[in-house]
Parts: structure tokens; C-alpha cells; sequence
């Protein structure tokens, strides 16, 4: 890929000067000229109003007519069940590949597994890959990213998704740079044009702040990972089945350079998955110090909540961003959600929109929250909070 600038097209307008969000482009002799920090994203080019800025994306040798079907990158939980975010897009491929007439097949890597096949087939899949090898019992990007790719060359999917969470995010940006394709991190949205065939894979972008759409326009297959709890779980069918192939394989542990020694639980109160929590207490920029963060610890407790934050208070260095909730964070679906001086910001509600119940705590009357809130209190959280734990101990008789 390369971007020039014909000079002979080139009018001096500046356009192309604001629509660089990355400062690369200088007028020089009133002609436009690139610096070092184009990172050839090409907004100019779409900005110009003379075509002077020419984004050349060269030629592709790849047939993208050889590729077909919708895969599922699969996850296997340390109990032995499928995970979560699995039956998500299992229930997302299968609504794309209704809409392009294709089927939709998931890929199950692991040691002793074949039972998930039926969890698989239970919520939607065609047809089931089991990959059952004992060097794959835990994540290993090595010989996870070996399989995939190879499975991937021989059937040629035209779409993958995978789960955006730790195992996902890591393979596949493994498996796009070993195929030698595009690949879209943390979509919440997906569409599909059923003429071309295109996924159209949304992400935020800028810190949140915007929402981009990427097209891979001339590799396969397209590739996409997207945020747990983004697409809704599909409902289970016990008595649906799909294919299952047993793919056997052949993996030396002594190819592997990557070995695992030792499982360390975290217990801190980040260790609770907030994707998997029922109830969730969030705190935001209301809180004047630091050391005011117990009060949700304790309200946690009592509840057996899980633990949230704003991107106000990661920013700060107060907490973990492995905690934070929003569009920039994690997407949640909690059956309660208790939002404790947190204004409202439009990237956090992105994140808590898909809650049963939302309940605002915050001192002003006018924060944007309670507009999504199911109901709301106006006070100080240092004040409201220790009611609220002494309230529900009261109830409970401690």
C-alpha cells in the first residue's frame, strides 16, 4: 500500500491538512506534503477535493471467490464447557450467514472436549471442527494459531470471528498476520451486504469517541473479534445437531517454546468477571479520593457484586483498567447495575445500555444517567453508600 500526491492536481486548498487526524501532512511551496507521521490510513485522499491524494492499495492475487462459509473461533472454559462469549457468536454468525445463504461452522481447540460439540450445535452451529489434542488443554498461541491456520487454508471461510477477550485478542492478530489479512479488534457491530458479500465490522475508535467501519475489501478471509456480551446470547435447542468432524493433529510439546508452570488465581475483587456478574456496583469521577473506593468494596459485598469502574477513574491511575466499563472497556449485561457517581458519559452508558436494571446515585440532579437510570438517587456517594450496606445489613439481621 502507498499514498502520493500528484502535484500537477494539487490546488493548495489545505483540505487534506485538516482531515489528517495524525499532523502528516505539510504545505510546502503551497503543494501538499507527506511527513513521516502518515501512517497511510488514507483520510486524505477521501478528502480531496481533486484527487490529488492518491491512496494506492496495490493489486491482490487472492480469489476471493474460493472462499465461502462463516467460522467461529471457539473457547473452551478451565471447567471444560464452552465459554460464553462462543454461543454470542455463534448466534451472530448464524444470523450473517442467514443473510449471505452460507452455513456456519465453529472450531473447538482442547483436551477431551468433544462433549462441548453439543453445546455448540445446541445454540446454532452447522457444522463443529474438534480439535482434541492434550497440548492444547490451555491457550497456548503457538500451536492454537498452528491449527487454525492450517484449517483455515484448507476450507477457506470467507468470514472468522472471534471472541475479543484475552485467548481472542491474542490469535487473532496471530492468525492476520500469519494469513496475511485484515482483521478488526473489539467490534461491537456487524453487518453484511448480501450482494458483495462484505462484512462491515464496527468499532470504537479514538478512545471511544468515534465509532469506525472497516471493510476488508481485497483479502480472506475477513476477520473480526467482538466484545463479550455485545451481541446477545441465541436461546438452546437440546435436540438440534450439526456435523462434527474430528480433525486429528499432530503436536510435538517440544515445538512448543511456551510452557505453562503454574495457574495463579486472582481473588482481588477484579478477579469477579464483570461480563459473567449479576450484580455490579460501577464508581465513576464522584468519589473524592481514592480511599472512598472502599465504600463500593463493601456494598460489593453485601450484595456478592461484582466491581466497576468509569474511564474517569482508570485515567486517574486509582484502579485497573481490566475493570473498566464502557464502550473503551467492557460491555455488561448485569440483572442489576448500580451506577455510583457516575455522570452518564455516553461511552460508559454504551457499555450498561443491555442492564435489567440501572440504579444512578448522584448529586446532581441533572447528570446525564438518570436519563438511562430505572431509578435514581440525588446525594453524595460518600453519604448515600453506607446507608445503602447498613440498610441491607439491617435486612439480612447482622
Amino acid at each position: 500500500m502507498a499514498l502520493r500526491v500528484e502535484d500537477n492536481k494539487c490546488i493548495g486548498c489545505e483540505v487534506c491538512v485538516h482531515a489528517c487526524p495524525y499532523q502528516a501532512i505539510e504545505m510546502v511551496d503551497e503543494r501538499a506534503t507527506l511527513n513521516e507521521a502518515c501512517i497511510l490510513c488514507g483520510a486524505c485522499a477521501y478528502a480531496c477535493p481533486t484527487g490529488a491524494i492518491v491512496l494506492d492499495r496495490g493489486d491482490s492475487d487472492v480469489d476471493i471467490t474460493q472462499y465461502e462459509g462463516i467460522w467461529v473461533v471457539g473457547e473452551v472454559t478451565s471447567e471444560g464447557t464452552m465459554a460464553m462469549v462462543t454461543a454470542e457468536l455463534i448466534g451472530e454468525g448464524g444470523r450473517l450467514a442467514a443473510e449471505i445463504d452460507t452455513d456456519l461452522s465453529v472450531v473447538l481447540m482442547g483436551d477431551d472436549i468433544r462433549h462441548t460439540a453439543e453445546q455448540a450445535a445446541g445454540y446454532g452451529a452447522d457444522r463443529v471442527f474438534v480439535v482434541d489434542h492434550p497440548a492444547l488443554a490451555r491457550y497456548r498461541t503457538e500451536p492454537f494459531t498452528r491449527v487454525m491456520a492450517d484449517l483455515i487454508e484448507e476450507h477457506k471461510p470467507e468470514i472468522v470471528l472471534a471472541g475479543a477477550t484475552s485467548m481472542g485478542r491474542d490469535l487473532a492478530a496471530r492468525l492476520a498476520a500469519r494469513l496475511k489479512v485484515g482483521m478488526t479488534a473489539d467490534c461491537i457491530e456487524l453487518r453484511i451486504d448480501p450482494e458483495t458479500r462484505m462484512l462491515e465490522q464496527t468499532r470504537p475508535a479514538f478512545g471511544g469517541n468515534l465509532l469506525a467501519t472497516i471493510l476488508c475489501e481485497q483479502t480472506r478471509p475477513q476477520m473480526a473479534s467482538v466484545r463479550p456480551n455485545t451481541m446477545g446470547l441465541p436461546s438452546f435447542d437440546e435436540s438440534r445437531e450439526a456435523e462434527v468432524i474430528e480433525v486429528p493433529v499432530e503436536i510435538e510439546e517440544g515445538s512448543i517454546t511456551t510452557k505453562i508452570l503454574e495457574v495463579v488465581r486472582d481473588e482481588s475483587r477484579s478477579a469477579r468477571k464483570l461480563v459473567e456478574a449479576d450484580i455490579i456496583v460501577g464508581g465513576g469521577r464522584g468519589f473524592a479520593d481514592k480511599q472512598q473506593l472502599s465504600l463500593l468494596d463493601e456494598l460489593a459485598e453485601q450484595l456478592g457484586a461484582a466491581v466497576g469502574f468509569s474511564r474517569a477513574l482508570v485515567d486517574q491511575g486509582w484502579v485497573s483498567s481490566t475493570q473498566q466499563i464502557g464502550q473503551s472497556g467492557k460491555i455488561v449485561h448485569p440483572k442489576l447495575y448500580i451506577a455510583c457517581g457516575i455522570s452518564g458519559a455516553i461511552q460508559h452508558v454504551a457499555g450498561i445500555t443491555g442492564s435489567d436494571c440501572i440504579v444512578a446515585i448522584n448529586k446532581d440532579p441533572d447528570a446525564p444517567i438518570f436519563e438511562v437510570a430505572h431509578y435514581g438517587v440525588v446525594g453524595d456517594v460518600a453519604q448515600v453508600l453506607p446507608a445503602m450496606t447498613e440498610a441491607i445489613k439491617a435486612r439480612r439481621g447482622e
